[in-house]
């Protein structure tokens, strides 16, 4: 099926507003955070009016209903990324996602699957958001472990010349991003996977650029954790999700402590209920719950594979118009092969923030900085860059809207 963005622009009310002096609103942000759709809106709406109460807890009705719609989302999760029901564990964003599994692994005791010991090895990359780096650093840091990376060269794809150098017997956790935020590169899953695997080691995957716009399915890409965030997936914000192999849930120790996750409490003692429960303490964000079960039905009817190709298309168009700007810099792949739709550039001598506020006055969003991945950027030699990052509502014309700016942009600081 052909994806035609601007039908779908219809189903998002923000698309209906101008900016900018009456400008139409060409968002090109969407790798910060997606926009909404009236599915999405109305379920959040429509749980605060009719069937708000807390979840997990009253025996009355409306408490019942609620607890009924978030294990409904657990469900629709499970089976968007292909998992089961109990392998599947709400947080607050992705990034919680990943401390979770930062400070529990950290916290497991000696003789435990997790426990880790001084001399022990965590392997990330250089092309990490730093939601995705920083946690393993500081876990590093409190267990006396040794942080290892692989390199990202220069065309923005990681280097794995050296993987046995990289992954050894002492490695414990590979923690990688499925695809940069920055330069669009999807990395060589398998291969990656099936090295981390044969040390026995477990392997976590930052999915939050790909979740929202491929599918993904935790079982054939052969991962042990998979995190993504709802706001980058027409969902709410404050929701996230952690999946994890049921197994290693039941071995991972609990990250928070207080209501819901526990079985039995005593003035000096406690057991927890099972995973995911366990991992799930205080009453969870059950609007955003309900409204990110919203979204993926959204995604779904629309279908990710139809996501996925519309994408790979406007991305190759975004890429060649780009590229006749002269003095415009793509920073990361030139060319569709394993990329996102995350386009970075420089242009000449002009700084990232400047282009961007340029663009705004145009009415283009668009991200500048350097995008939560500071040694990225610093490895890729410049100090920041302006991101363009599509999504199923952009079309050609946004494209065009943001090559006329840049040009003008030239002109103007020329």
């Amino acid at each position: 099926m052909t994806l035609d963005p601007s039908v779908i622009r219809k189903d998002f009310p923000i698309f209906d507003r101008t900016i900018r002096d009456g400008k139409k609103l060409v968002y090109l942000d969407s790798g910060a955070t997606s926009q909404k759709p009236n599915s999405v809106i109305d379920a959040e709406s429509d749980f605060y009016r009719n069937h708000n109460a807390a979840a997990h807890r009253g025996a009355h009705q409306l408490a019942e209903e609620a607890t009924g719609a978030i294990e409904s989302a657990r469900e629709v999760v499970a089976n968007f990324l292909g998992g089961e029901t109990d392998e599947i564990v709400f947080t607050k964003s992705s990034t919680e996602a990943l401390n979770l599994l930062a400070y529990s692994i950290g916290n497991a005791p000696m003789g435990n699957l997790f426990h880790l010991k001084p001399g022990d090895e965590i392997v990330v990359s250089e092309m990490e958001h730093h939601a995705n780096l920083i946690p393993w650093q500081q876990l590093a840091k409190r267990t006396g472990t040794v942080m290892k990376w692989f390199e990202v060269n220069e065309t923005g794809r990681l280097d794995l010349s050296n993987i046995e150098g990289v992954i050894t017997e002492r490695t414990k956790i590979v923690a990688l991003t499925h695809q940069s935020n920055v330069l669009g590169t999807i990395i060589p899953l398998s291969e990656i996977a099936k090295r981390t695997h044969a040390v026995g080691a477990i392997f976590i995957l930052d999915a939050c650029q790909s979740v929202p716009h491929m599918p993904v399915n935790v079982k054939a890409l052969d991962v042990d954790f998979l995190v993504f965030s709802g706001h980058k997936t027409v969902g709410p914000t404050g929701i996230g999700v952690l999946w994890g192999r049921a197994n290693l849930l039941n071995h991972l120790p609990p990250f928070l402590f207080g209501g819901s996750m526990i079985e039995t409490v005593t003035m000096t003692d406690a057991t927890w209920a099972p995973a995911p429960r366990k991992f799930e303490a205080g009453v969870p964000n059950m609007a955003q719950i309900v409204g990110l079960e919203a979204a993926l039905n959204y995604l779904s009817d629309i279908g990710m594979e139809n996501i996925h190709q519309h994408e790979i298309a406007l991305t190759k168009y975004t890429l060649d118009k780009l590229q006749e700007i002269d003095q415009l810099r793509i920073v990361g792949p030139t060319d569709t092969n394993s990329r996102g739709s995350a386009i970075s550039f420089t242009l000449g001598q002009i700084h990232p923030h400047d282009l961007g506020q340029f663009l705004d006055s145009a009415g283009i969003a668009v991200r500048t900085g350097h995008h939560c991945a500071w040694p990225l950027t610093r490895k890729m030699g410049v100090p920041a860059t302006t991101r363009a990052s599509l999504y199923l509502y952009n079309d050609e014309s946004d494209i065009d809207a943001l090559v006329a700016a840049t040009l003008g942009a030239q002109k103007y600081f020329a």
